[in-house]
């Protein structure tokens, strides 16, 4: 009886196991399947990093233009919201306008959705105002952080929009 017990438990044990390997496989297929459709989400020459893609300028324009052109791509100025998507900015190894100014209160740094700002990575002695009329931000790698500056200063910028799917693997 113990024998015929044994064997059953033996039997069902080694279905499992084959179950189980069929719906591994069957996990890393459908994960390659999202790898492919998310990789086509972004449009030819953005990156997506997360539930995001971004476009990196190759020429330079002022704060203002640079956000007007990421609003005509259907976008807008990147908002950082984490040390992870940080890094990833600052890998480019650019100096680019980001999404956030005190162009409405002095001191009073927001994202240019209106939000105040969550996560900071402000460099050493930034903001700083200098000369009373920094206003606008950057990512300034070489300084590791970020730095307020004229907004009328031409240079590179990072547009952000939204995928659709949030999907993260």
């Amino acid at each position: 009886n113990l024998t015929e017990e044994r064997n059953q438990l033996q039997t069902s044990y080694n279905n499992m196991t084959q179950e189980k390997n069929q719906l591994q496989a069957e996990i890393e297929r459908l994960r390659g399947k999202i790898t492919e459709l998310t990789s086509q989400i972004c449009p030819d020459g953005w990156t997506k990093f997360n539930s995001s893609c971004y476009f990196i300028s190759s020429g330079s324009k002022n704060w203002d233009e640079s956000r007007q052109d990421c609003l005509r791509r259907g976008a807008d100025l990147v908002i950082i919201n984490s040390r992870e998507e940080n890094s990833f900015l600052k890998n480019f190894g650019l100096r680019v306008w980001i999404g956030m100014s005190d162009l409405e209160t002095e001191g009073e740094w927001k994202w240019v959705d209106g939000s105040s700002l969550s996560y900071t990575s402000w460099a050493k002695g930034q903001p700083d105002d200098a000369r009373e009329g920094e206003d606008c931000g950057e990512v300034r790698p070489e300084r590791d952080g970020w730095n307020d500056l004229f907004c009328t200063h031409n240079q590179q910028w990072v547009c952000e929009k939204k995928t659709c799917l949030g999907v993260e693997i």
